[in-house]
C-alpha cells in the first residue's frame, strides 16, 4: 500500500475531506495536492533511507504517539499537527526550506493558494506519519532492524529500495509496500524530485 492509498483510506475514506473541510479547500483540491504530496513524502523517505537515514525514518514511526492524527483530521490541522508535520517533512526533506520548495512547487502545478498549501502540506504530514505508524507498529519496526542486521546497511537499503527485503512477509517488505511513492508507475517523484535530492 503507497503513502498516497493509505491517505485514502483515513477515517474510513473521509479523512481527506475532513482535512480539506478544515482547512478551507475543497474536495477537489485536496485529491489535487495529495496526489502531488503523497508521492513526494514518500520519495523523501526512501531517499533519505537511501543516504545513510533508514533509522532515523524507522525511529520516526516508533510509539505509535502520532498514530490518532491518521484518524482525525482536526487534530491533523491542528496548530501541534501541522507543528508535527512539519519536523517530519523537514527531517525527511533535509530541512525546511526544501519543504518551502516542495510547497512552492505544489502551488504552483495545482493552482491552489500558497498559504494554503503550506497549511495542508504539513497536516497531511502529520496524518501520513501517523498512518505510518499504525501501519507499522513497533514490532514489525524491530523485524526490519532485525533483517537489516542479516544483511547489514546494504541489507536494509537495499530492501527498503525494492530488493529482497520487498518479497519477504517481514519489517522491511512491508516498510518497502508503504513507501512505495504512488504504487502506479507515475513519473510524479521525477517532476517533484528537485526538492527531494540531497
Amino acid at each position: 500500500m503507497s503513502i498516497m492509498r493509505l491517505l485514502q483510506q483515513a477515517q474510513g475514506g473521509q479523512g481527506l475531506g475532513q482535512l480539506a473541510s478544515q482547512l478551507g479547500l475543497d474536495d477537489a483540491q485536496a485529491e489535487s495536492l495529495t496526489s502531488l504530496l503523497a508521492p513526494a513524502i514518500g520519495s523523501a523517505a526512501r531517499q533519505r533511507a537511501e543516504s545513510g537515514g533508514l533509522g532515523d525514518v524507522l525511529g520516526r514511526l516508533r510509539g505509535q504517539d502520532q498514530a490518532g492524527l491518521f484518524d482525525d483530521a482536526e487534530a491533523a490541522a491542528s496548530s501541534d499537527g501541522q507543528a508535527q508535520g512539519r519536523d517530519f517533512l523537514s527531517a525527511l526533506l533535509g530541512g525546511q526550506e526544501a519543504a518551502d520548495g516542495l510547497a512552492d512547487e505544489a502551488a504552483a502545478r495545482s493552482g491552489v493558494d500558497r498559504d494554503l498549501v503550506s497549511q495542508f502540506l504539513p497536516a497531511l504530514a502529520a496524518m501520513a506519519q501517523g498512518g505510518l505508524q499504525r501501519q507499522m507498529p513497533d514490532d514489525q519496526i524491530d523485524a526490519a532492524e532485525e533483517e537489516a542486521q542479516g544483511g547489514g546497511l546494504a541489507g536494509m537499503i537495499g530492501g527498503l529500495l525494492g530488493g529482497g527485503g520487498s518479497s519477504r512477509g517481514g519489517g522491511l517488505g512491508m516498510l518497502n509496500d508503504l513507501l512505495d511513492a504512488d504504487g502506479d508507475g507515475s513519473a510524479m517523484d521525477d517532476v517533484l524530485g528537485r526538492f527531494l535530492r540531497r
